[in-house]
């Protein structure tokens, strides 16, 4: 019976001496955080299309810009500080992306710019993209087919 009440006494010592997780406030800044980035994406693209530029061009300029956005403060470690304070509010949309990709490669800077950079660059992202890549070219294959044949998809 020993065994049990040790384990008793280790749990509430636990329960003691860890915080209680802010998990209301955790979701109230994740929920401004991210809203602020899309609401700057939403100004750029009202930018661009104030310019002419149509919709598919807008919102490409917006993923760009936000992309390099993200990427400048992450080599900057203030991405990461973002990300500490809102959680997945800065993780969820493309800048989230943008930050896994460069985090990596610039961690491994020392290493040089083949084995470090170029090789760390998609430690994290690489799957992703393998997995996206290759399903784009596997549908544009099977849509290829099909207008061949005559067959148009909806």
């Amino acid at each position: 019976m020993q065994p049990i009440e040790t384990q008793k006494k280790y749990q509430e010592y636990v329960d003691k001496k860890s915080p209680n997780s802010p998990i209301l406030k955790n979701c109230f800044n994740a929920f401004w955080v991210g809203g602020l980035i899309c609401t700057f994406g939403q100004i750029i693209l009202l930018i661009c299309k104030a310019r002419g530029f149509d919709e598919a061009t807008s919102g490409t300029i917006v993923s760009i810009i936000l992309i390099g956005i993200s990427a400048f403060l992450t080599s900057l470690n203030i991405f990461n500080k973002i990300g500490k304070f809102a959680g997945a509010g800065s993780l969820v949309p493309i800048t989230g992306f943008a930050n896994s990709i460069v985090a990596p490669s610039i961690e491994y800077k020392s290493e040089g710019y083949v084995m470090g950079v170029g090789s760390k660059m998609f430690t994290i992202a690489g799957p992703v993209l393998v997995f996206g890549i290759c399903s784009s070219i596997i549908v544009g294959i099977i849509y290829l087919i099909f207008n061949t044949q005559g067959i148009t998809l909806a």
